[in-house]
């Protein structure tokens, strides 16, 4: 079957699924059109699903220097089928804005195949003043997040939106307070107008840090003996609740079928998780 043939018979079978924003692992399957999901099957059988993350520091690969920082798409792989790669494209500071600006976007929309999985997660950084760097929720940041929908559309690769993890804030009386203003409603309200799947991690995060409260949550945060006191960027247990919820949202949207998931009732061990040594920057 040919690039051509799949994006032919993708663009006379419309729009790739319908869903509604959720608070929870709980959200509305992705309903499919039967000829989108014979083309997928196809594609399927000729290649292995890859999943790829375009996101911010909270999702990108950390490496020793910065041990025990972990991004959650480091762990993600533990909670995913052995048969499905996951591409991590996620890189410290960048924006829905920035990503685009410099071709990260483009890097992966020129390898990214028919089936494949598109994970778009921003908005930690998209709140910055930087006129470079920062959005506004309605038009920028939405104009933003909607090119990262229509490059993986265009291929027949399925995008999935997913809100900011929320940061570890909480207010005098212990309640955990929001971060990120309107951005993941923003984010909502784009996935249900567009018909495509949203986890929503700001909401999943939000609650389970409520539930932790202010000590325990402290646990899967970035605060080191060192005395290092990070509320943003997590611990490999933090990464790896955050990955546990973006896999069970995945197999909950009907994005990926049971026997693409694994270890979802489990807690990666923290041993797991290994920082490389960085890659020397180019010259």
């Amino acid at each position: 079957m040919t690039r051509r043939f799949l994006l032919a018979a993708l663009a006379a079978a419309g729009p790739l699924a319908l869903t509604t924003a959720s608070a929870g692992p709980a959200a509305a399957p992705v309903r499919e059109n039967p000829v989108v999901r014979a083309v997928a099957r196809t594609a399927r059988e000729q290649h292995p699903r890859r999943i790829y993350i375009a996101g911010d520091s909270t999702a990108s690969q950390k490496y020793a220097d910065v041990r025990p920082e972990t991004g959650w798409g480091m762990v993600l792989p533990w909670y995913i089928g052995p048969r499905i790669e996951v591409i991590n494209h996620a890189m410290n500071g960048r924006s829905s804005k920035s990503f685009i600006t410099e071709r990260r976007l483009a890097a992966i929309l020129d390898v990214i195949r028919p089936d494949d999985v598109l994970l778009i997660q921003f908005g930690h950084n998209d709140q910055k003043s930087d006129p470079a760097i920062g959005t506004e929720p309605w038009t920028s940041y939405r104009s933003s997040l909607l090119r990262h929908l229509d490059g993986a559309r265009e291929r027949g690769a399925v995008p999935v939106l997913l809100t900011p993890a929320e940061r570890r804030r909480f207010d005098a009386d212990g309640k955990a307070v929001a971060t990120h203003g309107q951005y993941p409603d923003a984010m909502r309200a784009l996935a249900a107008a567009e018909g495509v799947a949203l986890i929503d991690i700001t909401a999943q995060t939000i609650a389970r840090w409520q539930e932790l409260g202010p000590d325990r949550s402290r646990l899967n945060f970035l605060h080191t003996e060192a005395g290092l006191e990070d509320n943003t960027h997590f611990n490999a247990a933090g990464a790896g609740a955050v990955g546990r919820m973006v896999a069970r949202g995945l197999l909950a949207t009907e994005v990926l079928a049971e026997r693409e998931v694994r270890r979802l009732d489990e807690t990666v061990p923290a041993k797991w998780v290994t920082w490389p040594e960085a890659v020397p920057a180019a010259t």
